[in-house]
């Protein structure tokens, strides 16, 4: 693997859920340990799941791992990083500042931004000589911070006394409270991830274009703010010679060597290993040892008993079930959400065009930058119009907005933490809910599906400390008078239907876990699970497709009986679902048509 060789101290792995970069990092730690070297590997991925791999319970300590000699793992918890965090920046205005002032401060701790920072914040000190890592010759880190996040730690303003002038009451200002005294050591952890004598940043992705395109962003925001020194690794390659005797597995040969032409150029310069499809989960160190083996050194099932074949098979409900469901309300909201790469983009197509072929008035509408509906739909579709929100226009939009108002006032300084704080991720989920707000009237005469929805922290922070949802229902108080918010519509389950897309593969599932918990915390309750892709539900002629079929088993299982109310299972189709007919078989198609 090129990207191990002559490694630097730091290792940093990132990716999008469900891409493979825990087994990768740990599987990377277990070669250099392999090779005579201490290593530690330190995880913040929040759907981590090293002490499942390795077989011992890590936590936030550094933890021995008794079958590897030289390796050790520790876990960084971001989520009671972020807690501490809040306490220690809460705890001292508590009994001071009002009540509803320090609700507001609580809810502005509440984002992803929060924890990304607390984490950031517990292994800077990996960064900058801890005792925790001396002795240690590699530190291998499975999940790198953001570039917006590198940015903000990057800035010199005086974010405490920013935050008293109460100027600062947009997105993701909040985090920062109290890191003045720290910005040294800050400094010194920036600069260690911009050596490349002393860092090295994998950039893991699959060969799908969703995900490259994904990748590709992430290369450009880290190289934009000094971080040049990137590899990149393709993971789960469907391996040619399983292509040759199998037709779904030559589709997916052909549209991987398809997505890997049409990557971006920033992507195809960079150092490049691939790594093969698997017929095993990645548990255990016997599988992790083989994770960087060729096809040719993995043992692969060759499943020639008929009882066997029917283990792989699959009975599950399938989209078609679902989409029954929703026509009968005649009209609403269909949102979809979900992580990147997970297939939301062309099954929220595939729901609005089964709708449209029923005769309902639907629209369909995205904000995925990465989604080409004109693409996937390639042809009209009588009764359905379709829409992008772009997500870049409306930030824009939104950032003027905020800057005229809050920034008009501001000196140079303040006025460039804002511009900073506006560019986080917090704010685009805003400015598209805003967007979105205009389109979800129209799902009271019509059906609108949506791709691509705000995430649960944005729905809480826009229903908690905005205004505007709290001022309406105050204002009908006992009038009589009945008004609907943005809010109040995606809460009631008569109105919209939430659908949660994910893999049968284990961190996509554990995401959408968490995706669901986050909405349940803004009142709304997901009305139904969709597995995407699912070899199980497929039927396959290869071995390795059989192997890897069997390992969905357990993940659709979990969906099934512990995550969903309802569910359904879609297969891995042989050819791309572009265009009207192969988007409207993903709603009527069977195990048996997945490969015909």
């Amino acid at each position: 693997m090129r990207f191990l060789d002559d490694a630097p101290r730091y290792l940093f792995f990132t990716g999008k859920g469900g891409v493979g970069k825990t087994s990768i990092a740990c599987a990377s730690a277990i070669h250099l340990a392999g090779a005579g070297h201490r290593v530690l590997l330190v995880s913040t991925d929040p759907a981590s799941n090293v002490d499942q791999v390795f077989g011992v319970s890590i936590g936030n300590r550094v933890t021995p791992v008794a079958d590897v000699p030289g390796l050790s793992a520790l876990e960084i918890d971001p989520q009671a990083a972020a807690e501490a965090y809040r306490d220690k920046i809460v705890g001292p205005v508590k009994g001071v500042l009002p009540d509803t002032v320090v609700a507001g401060i609580e809810e502005q701790l509440s984002g992803a931004c929060t924890t990304e920072i607390a984490a950031f914040d517990e292994f800077t000190e990996l960064l900058t000589g801890s005792d925790l890592v001396k002795g240690f010759d590699h530190v291998v880190f499975d999940t790198a911070p953001t570039g917006h996040t590198i940015r903000l730690l990057q800035l010199p303003g005086a974010w405490s006394g920013f935050l008293e002038k109460g100027q600062g009451d947009a997105s993701c200002l909040g985090p920062l409270a109290g890191l003045e005294k720290q910005k040294e050591r800050y400094r010194a952890a920036v600069d260690a991830l911009a050596s490349p004598d002393a860092t090295r940043l994998v950039l893991v992705a699959r060969a799908q274009s969703g995900s490259l395109d994904e990748v590709a962003r992430t290369h450009d925001e880290l190289a934009e703010i000094g971080l040049q020194r990137q590899y990149l690794v393709v993971n789960g390659r469907m391996p040619e010679p399983e292509a040759v005797a199998d037709e779904l597995a030559r589709g997916i040969f052909e549209r991987e060597r398809a997505a890997l032409a049409d990557m971006a150029p920033a992507l195809q310069a960079l150092p490049r290993d691939e790594i093969a499809l698997k017929p095993f989960n990645l548990v255990g160190l016997d599988h992790l040892r083989q994770l960087f083996a060729t096809p040719g050194e993995v043992p692969v099932a060759d499943i020639e008993d008929e009882s066997d074949a029917e283990d792989v098979g699959l009975d599950a409900p399938s989209l078609a079930e679902l989409v029954d469901d929703i026509a009968a309300d005649g009209k609403g909201l269909v949102m979809l959400m979900g992580k990147g790469g997970v297939g939301k983009t062309t099954l929220a197509a595939a729901v609005a065009v089964s709708l449209a072929r029923r005769g309902f008035p639907v629209h369909l509408t995205t904000s995925d930058p990465a989604a080409h509906l004109s693409a996937t739909l390639s042809d009209e579709v009588e009764n359905l119009t379709v829409s992008r929100i772009d997500p870049t226009v409306e930030t824009e939009r939104y950032r003027e907005q905020v800057l005229q108002s809050k920034g008009k006032d501001m000196n140079e300084e303040d006025r460039a933490l804002l511009e900073e704080d506006l560019r986080s991720p917090c704010t685009e989920e805003i400015a598209v809910f805003q967007a979105f707000s205009r389109v979800i009237r129209e799902a009271g005469r019509k059906f609108v599906v949506m791709d691509t929805a705000p995430t649960g922290h944005t729905l809480l922070l826009l229903d908690a400390t905005g205004a505007y949802h709290r001022e309406i229902v105050r204002q009908m108080g006992d009038t009589g008078t009945h008004s609907t918010t943005p809010m109040m519509q995606l809460q009631d389950p008569q109105r919209t239907k939430m659908l949660l897309v994910t893999l049968a593969e284990t961190t996509p599932v554990l995401e959408a876990r968490d995706l669901q918990e986050d909405l349940r915390r803004a009142g709304i309750e997901p009305w139904a699970w969709v597995v995407n892709n699912s070899i199980a539900a497929a039927g396959a002629a290869s071995g390795l497709l059989r192997d890897r079929a069997r390992a969905e088993r357990p993940q659709i299982r979990a969906v099934a009986e512990e995550h969903a109310a309802r569910y359904a299972v879609v297969p891995l189709l042989r050819d791309e679902p572009v265009g009207a007919e192969r988007l409207l078989a993903l709603t009527e198609i069977t195990a048996s048509q997945a490969t015909a």
